[in-house]
């Protein structure tokens, strides 16, 4: 754990990120049991920060709580990636609207910096690095967005939203697809945006059946 007042975190804070990025990227894959004993033993905490840890994913959608001190990776069902399927629908054209109406020069860098990291990995085949710098892109694009609440809703979702984005296997297809949303916001073309925004919904939509059909299989 980091020392000293700058860059302090605390034990359940560190815990709690190391998780969710290991159910995020499929490390821990959906199911898998979260033991609070040996969950400490394998991180090196105590049992509290993991108790802590689990609270805050089974908050934020990632975990299932299960009786006593356990609990298991969440399975999401047919009907739960339905349902964040229309909501992210719903969310990512507002904020790819207003991004492309309202995006700074400072912002549109940012952008360019995600968009940058995500070409970067997934021409070196890195999975997990371009799917954590393709959902950097959106929520790089909530921001531009400029509205409190929107941003409020996606920090609410934000690890539903890795999740769903993290099913696509195209690393290349979607960096080049965020590359024609980055240029279509550059150029604040709002109906380009649109069309981009129907097209890219379309594609992950697919990219996630296609990998719910693969694990059936």
């Amino acid at each position: 754990m980091t020392t000293g007042s700058e860059g302090f975190e605390p034990e359940s804070e560190r815990v709690t990120r190391q998780l969710r990025n290991e159910i995020i990227d499929g490390v821990r894959e959906p199911g898998s049991k979260l033991v609070e004993r040996e969950l400490a033993a394998e991180l090196g905490v105590s049992r509290l920060p993991i108790r802590d840890a689990l609270k805050a994913l089974v908050t934020e959608g990632l975990v299932t709580p299960r009786p006593r001190t356990w609990a298991v990776v969440r399975e999401f069902a047919p009907t739960d990636i339905a349902d964040l399927d229309e909501v992210r629908s719903a969310l990512e054209m507002l904020a790819f609207r207003l991004a492309a109406q309202r995006r700074t020069r400072a912002g549109l860098a940012r952008l360019r910096a995600d968009l940058d990291a995500e070409l970067a990995a997934a021409r070196e085949g890195d999975a997990v690095r371009a799917r954590r710098a393709a959902a950097d892109f959106h929520e790089t694009v909530t921001s531009l967005a400029d509205n409190e609440l929107l941003n409020e809703l996606e920090r609410t979702l934000r690890s539903r939203m890795r999740w769903l984005l993290g099913q696509h296997d195209d690393l290349m297809a979607m960096a080049k697809e965020h590359e024609e949303l980055y240029e279509a916001v550059a150029d604040r073309d709002v109906a380009r945006v649109e069309k981009l925004v129907t097209r890219h919904l379309a594609t992950g939509r697919d990219a996630a059946a296609a990998r719910r059909n693969a694990t059936q299989d």
